[in-house]
């Protein structure tokens, strides 16, 4: 595919055939008039009734959302990887390992506690990962924010991530999205103001992230936040309104910044990808002028967030360097058919800012995965790894 950044033609993905039996597509149903109905009503209403109204208006509005597809944001909504997967890989040495060759959980593994944050947005609970190594020195932090129908505690399990922690000597914060926010338990990307500064959901998890960092001395230039599918798309925005409290951003099956500001423009950029004219004004983050580095895993079968809004968020991480240059790495392949491929985005000096997985054959879920969580691909490229290898190189730039 290519996509535009700064006005030049570039590059962001390869597209190949992928066989029929690799995805099923997905139907989608006209607008609900119902909807269509509450939000008029709404309009008419005095002040105080329009406010409790529009409330009950959301919470229609993203039932409606959810029937809108056929498999939606519920538990149904995030597609699963194709059962029938090739034996092994041939892929270069750069490649992640595969499930069966990776290291065991440590038998003496770290703390799992529960907490939670109010701030004048709301509260929300959260679980902590603390690194068994932790005796009082500064060590990163890692936000992850679980997609739509999860917990921490699910979504900790299927991508691994306190394993991945435990390694690397890392902290790991999982804020939990409340069904009273949302139903399905989704981060409310789409809404206006939960893509503000010091307002609504973005407030809490950046303050989430300021309690842990103060409260067990972490190391500041090594804070990254990441999270699937609706996750992913907060973590752009997180990324995006606070860029001097994070070092770097992972999105797995995400949207990018600004691709939504209501449920209907997140059906749409779901469904065909953001407007480019939208997102083109709210270029990527950036402290002192150089851009948050960021990670990007996208299925190109994924019928839930379609794969464009995955190299948008690329072109919008870029869209503040002049000069770019994109290093194509190779294919993963078995039996002629690539699994994935990993494109790297570097500046004049040869930094890395920028990588995007084109996950092949894959749909809405977490590449290399376990499935003792949810929405999980196993066999593929190892996410979690790969994410927090970049955020290493990114944190010594």
């Amino acid at each position: 595919m290519t996509g535009y950044c700064n006005g030049e033609p570039v590059t962001v993905g390869s597209q190949r055939g992928i066989p029929a039996e690799h995805g099923n597509q997905m139907k989608f149903r006209n607008s609900n008039p119902f909807v269509n109905a509450i939000l008029k009503a709404t309009r008419t209403a005095t002040r105080k009734t329009a406010h409790a109204m529009q409330k009950n208006a959301m919470k229609a509005a993203v039932a409606a959302l959810q029937n809108t597809f056929k498999h939606g944001w519920s538990a149904d909504g995030l597609a699963t990887r194709p059962k029938k997967r090739p034996p092994a890989a041939r892929a270069p040495a750069w490649a992640p390992t595969r499930e069966a060759d990776r290291h065991e959980a440590p038998s003496q593994a770290g703390q799992f506690i529960a907490r939670s944050l109010t701030n004048a947005a709301g509260t929300r609970k959260y679980k902590l990962y603390i690194p068994k190594t932790y005796a009082g020195q500064p060590l990163p932090l890692l936000v992850m924010l679980h997609g739509c129908t999860q917990d921490p505690d699910d979504f900790a399990a299927g991508t691994r991530m306190n394993r991945i922690a435990e390694e690397a000597g890392c902290f790991v914060a999982y804020p939990a999205q409340s069904k009273a926010a949302n139903g399905h338990k989704c981060w409310n990307w789409f809404s206006a103001i939960d893509q503000q500064r010091d307002r609504g959901e973005a407030s809490i998890i950046a303050d989430i992230t300021r309690s842990v960092i103060d409260a067990y001395g972490c190391d500041r230039k090594r804070v990254f936040v990441a999270g699937l599918s609706a996750g992913g798309a907060m973590a752009v925005i997180m990324g995006n309104r606070y860029p001097e409290l994070y070092t770097a951003v992972g999105v797995h099956s995400g949207l990018p910044y600004a691709a939504a500001r209501d449920l209907t423009s997140a059906m749409a950029a779901m469904r065909r990808g953001a407007v480019d004219a939208e997102i083109n004004g709210a270029h990527g983050a950036t402290v002192q002028g150089k851009p948050l580095p960021v990670i990007v895993f996208h299925g190109d079968i994924d019928k839930t967030v379609h794969p464009r809004n995955g190299e948008q968020i690329i072109e919008q991480a870029l869209a503040h360097i002049a000069s770019t240059e994109r290093k194509e790495q190779g294919d993963a392949v078995v039996d002629g058919v690539p699994l994935y491929t990993r494109a790297i985005y570097e500046d004049g000096k040869q930094r890395p800012m920028a990588e995007l997985w084109t996950l092949h054959g894959t749909a809405h879920a977490w590449s290399g995965g376990s499935s003792d969580g949810s929405y999980t691909a196993a066999g593929g490229p190892d996410a979690s790894a790969e994410m927090m290898r970049f955020f290493t190189t990114a944190a010594t730039q």
